[in-house]
């Protein structure tokens, strides 16, 4: 009996020298070049995994940097102009600012200015209202007010307050996890530079929207009309900004009956960092 047990573990033995051998040779011959730039980069870029940059992630965007696939040294808006510039001396290349951009929410319908159509009882979750009822409010395009949107931002620039989410811009690096999480596209990714945004995305008629909403765009052109710089169009019955003409003049906001578009600051976390 004991030469058979001795016997087997010759043979363990054996199998277990073999198996090192092959991988030594597996790991020599088919082993897949590293670019040396890869970590050199990745470790220029901030971590947040968010997908601004265009790429799954971080070592999706330091791995086309690393390749050539990619030349934009700007893609990182959370890292903004501190980040660029690392990127540019490294891979000596011409430094280009980044666009940095903030998160807003196209809604102002909080407890006070809309009502809900459905008692929801489920998950507190926008996604799982979303797919339960197609959206818990009278306005179906507003802001269900769960926080799927406070529960990823990394920053935690926002908030619930009356049932809508609330974005501080100061706090906000642009990073677009709350975008991506919204299940109603009630949040949108703008320059930080630009000082006027339209609060709303329904796209109802007027009287409807605003039986809806008390701060919905009825759609009575007033804006369209009176911007001196021709930068807002009503379509589809939404009032719809063009920032390359908008001067941030906030007169829009000024004549909006119903208070749907709103002016002021927008700039985000990297301010004073140009």
């Amino acid at each position: 009996m004991s030469s058979d047990i001795l016997n087997a573990v010759w043979v363990l033995a054996a199998l277990g020298a073999v198996s090192a051998v092959l991988l030594i040779i597996a790991s020599k011959y088919m082993r897949v070049p590293v670019d040396e730039k890869f970590p050199k980069i990745r470790e220029k870029l901030p971590g947040a995994n968010c997908g601004a940059c265009g790429y799954a992630g971080c070592d999706g965007y330091a791995a086309a940097l690393a390749s050539g696939e990619e030349k934009a040294i700007n893609r990182c808006v959370p890292g903004s102009d501190a980040v660029a510039k690392e990127l540019s001396e490294l891979l000596g290349v011409a430094y280009v600012e980044v666009v940095d951009q903030v998160a807003v929410v196209r809604c102002r319908g909080d407890c006070n200015s809309t009502s809900a159509r459905a008692d929801y009882q489920g998950i507190e979750s926008c996604a799982a209202a979303k797919l339960a009822f197609g959206g818990t409010g009278a306005c179906i395009f507003g802001c269900m007010g769960f926080g799927d949107c406070v529960k990823v931002c990394p920053e935690h620039a926002i908030v619930l307050r009356d049932g809508l989410a609330r974005i501080n811009s100061a706090a906000c690096v642009g990073c677009g996890m709350c975008v991506k999480t919204c299940p109603n596209s009630v949040i949108m990714l703008m320059a930080d530079v630009n000082k006027v945004v339209v609060t709303c995305r329904n796209r109802d008629k007027g009287a409807l929207t605003h039986k809806e909403c008390s701060k919905g765009c009825i759609a009575c052109r007033k804006c369209e009309r009176e911007c001196p710089a021709s930068a807002i169009t009503v379509k589809d019955n939404l009032a719809v900004i063009d920032y390359e003409k908008c001067t941030g003049c906030g007169h829009c906001a000024q004549v909006c009956p119903v208070g749907a578009i709103l002016c002021r600051d927008f700039t985000g976390a990297h301010k004073g960092q140009k």
